[in-house]
């Protein structure tokens, strides 16, 4: 790298690429019609039997055939979070207009958040190791039992040999993810970032969710995720993998490429709860929101669109309505607000596909409804059974996790 002074061009981070795979659809415009139309993947669960469990749904990612995205050498050796994970890296590729090649592949990194990983296949090496002994192992199953399997398979089917980080950050994993790839583009580690988040459904992980009072119906009656609702009851698994392209704007603008939205800043915080546990005061939701503020250099009455957290939670949901009920009290126009958890379910990294959601409000001109919010708790500006027309400037993404760990972005689509 040049030893030059950074210019604003060089400074600015922005977003060229989309790459989904969700259980609204594969790729950006299957999920974009379905998500703006108000759609719902939250079914009863098809891939392992929940009858002994008293939660019966989730959000799983149908119709996926790794084949048109992956080597068939690169499948066999591939779990299916890793699958998803390369998947959704090419398409983002594909999308930016990026091809990787020898001069630019080792300029080109990923950084993935994901918060449990392979829970498949660690449950299946756990049982066997237990129940047959090691000898008995598949040793195809142990290297995608660690964390940055995912990355590393996406990198190996793509080519690209640049920065390869997995960050496990809860259920911020993926928003903590954006916020570190901004940072290493910035500091001149990398030209091109592929980041985002990715989790999978599993029985394992389901019936941990199940153990620890998660999932609806919490109170006997109907299971469904309703963020923010009055009759919200707990929250929906769900699985699925969002990615972003980024690079400055500078290289966005000498490409010919248009970007969908910059990522203008980001703030981190925490507070002292149990690792399960949620805090039900707002008070460091609305810290670390100043914090993304201030790093962003922008005003909270500059703000016009809110993509929550929400997902059902009784305790969370509320926490965070509080916030920006006391945040934006003062602002004559108060942002929209939306959570799509309702229609994709809690998958805990699926910061990565709330964020490609924002960056297709902004290309559609629309902000999708909040699927199950029917009688919101608190008054609010909330968008409900129907898409709403808007002209983002600024939005937030919030990313809320349980043990007390807050990450806030904002994404500006305002003049570059």
């Amino acid at each position: 790298m040049d030893n030059k002074e950074p210019t604003s061009a060089d400074q600015k981070i922005v977003v060229t690429g989309i790459g989904m795979v969700t259980p609204l659809g594969i790729g950006k415009k299957e999920f974009g019609r379905r998500i703006f139309a108000g759609e719902t993947a939250i079914r009863e669960i098809q891939s392992f039997d929940t009858t002994a469990f008293p939660s019966h749904c989730g959000a799983e990612v149908k119709d996926f055939a790794p084949r048109d995205f992956i080597s068939v050498k690169n499948i066999r050796r591939m779990d299916r979070i890793s699958l998803l994970t390369t998947a959704a890296a090419r398409l983002a590729l594909d999308d930016a207009g990026l091809q990787v090649t020898a001069g630019n592949r080792d300029r080109i990194g990923i950084l993935l958040g994901t918060s449990f990983g392979a829970t498949d296949v660690t449950e299946q090496f756990a049982r066997t190791l237990i129940t047959e002994g090691p000898h008995l192992v598949n040793p195809i199953l142990v290297p995608n039992t660690v964390m940055n399997a995912p990355a590393g398979h996406a990198s190996i089917e793509l080519g690209f040999r640049g920065v390869n980080t997995t960050v496990t950050h809860y259920a911020v994993s993926a928003e903590t993810a954006i916020a570190y790839a901004v940072s290493e583009i910035r500091r001149g580690a990398a030209d091109f970032m592929l980041t985002g988040g990715v989790d999978i459904l599993s029985k394992f992980y389901y019936e941990t969710l199940t153990r620890f009072s998660g999932l609806s119906p919490l109170d006997g009656k109907s299971e469904a995720a309703r963020p923010f609702d009055r009759n919200r009851n707990g929250m929906v698994a769900g699985e699925g993998c969002g990615i972003l392209c980024l690079e400055t704007l500078r290289s966005a603008l000498a490409r010919g490429k248009k970007p969908y939205c910059e990522i203008k800043g980001f703030g981190q915080s925490s507070s002292p709860t149990a690792p399960a546990g949620w805090s039900r005061d707002p008070e460091t939701v609305l810290r670390t929101l100043r914090r993304a503020l201030q790093n962003s250099g922008i005003e909270s009455a500059d703000i016009s669109v809110i993509m929550a957290a929400a997902n059902g939670g009784i305790e969370p949901d509320r926490m965070e309505a509080r916030a920006y009920t006391e945040m934006f009290a003062p602002c004559a126009q108060k942002p929209l607000i939306t959570s799509v958890k309702g229609a994709v379910g809690e998958s805990f990294s699926g910061g990565g596909i709330r964020a490609c959601t924002l960056a297709l409000s902004v290309e559609e001109g629309f902000l999708p409804p909040t699927v199950g919010l029917n009688l919101p708790e608190v008054c609010g500006n909330f968008v409900l059974k129907e898409k709403k027309a808007v002209n983002i400037k600024n939005a937030v993404l919030a990313g809320i996790s349980f043990g007390g760990t807050y990450v806030y972005i904002i994404l500006s689509c305002g003049e570059s």
